[in-house]
């Protein structure tokens, strides 16, 4: 697990390397999810901070858990989230497939469950994506969970970071009309 760690001039995140993945944030599992509504919030956040700077966005849904939530639903605009079956979203061909398409190797994960979908799709990832866990953008139904899983994802050499570290990481610096647009998200 060690080749996961990157060396420095590799850490910080590109815009233009980057995609939005927002994990299973359904109708069905979201009234059980412990701190939904924060973790919601800083999804949506990521979402407008994502068509800002023009990062490609994919959605995916577990099948039979419901619509994506009304939030992340009016956000995305008409993104069709990709339908699975199984915990990884690697495991899916359409997602794989998406990925390929997109050409991008920085994957911005959020979504919900931390320590079923969303950590399966981290740990599956191919070794030629860099993987950032947005810790404030991820949830399960018991918070003990969401913990052991970003412990697990970070001890395997995957990035865990913060809505606002991550959206002034790849804003790279002030005074541009991106960072004006973006400040009210942050303030």
């Amino acid at each position: 697990m060690a080749d996961r760690i990157v060396h420095t001039a590799d850490v910080l995140m590109k815009r233009e390397d980057s995609v939005l993945i927002i994990v299973d944030v359904q109708e069905k599992l979201v009234p059980v999810i412990a701190g939904a509504e924060e973790t919601i919030q800083n999804i949506v956040k990521l979402i407008k901070f994502a068509k800002i700077v023009h990062i490609p966005i994919v959605v995916t849904e577990q099948q039979n858990l419901g619509r994506t939530v009304e939030q992340v639903r009016s956000g995305i605009g008409d993104i069709e989230p990709i339908t699975k079956i199984t915990f990884s979203c690697f495991a899916s061909d359409e997602f794989q497939n998406y990925l390929n398409c997109l050409g991008r190797k920085t994957l911005v994960l959020t979504g919900i469950e931390s320590h079923i979908c969303v950590a399966q799709t981290a740990l599956e990832a191919p070794r030629d994506y860099k993987i950032q866990v947005v810790s404030d953008a991820v949830a399960s139904r018991d918070p003990r969970n969401r913990d052991i899983a970003l412990q697990r994802m970070l001890n395997t050499g995957i990035t865990v970071t913060s809505t606002e570290m991550l959206i002034y990481e790849l804003l790279a610096k002030a005074g541009t009309d991106e960072f004006r647009a973006t400040l009210p998200l942050v303030r």
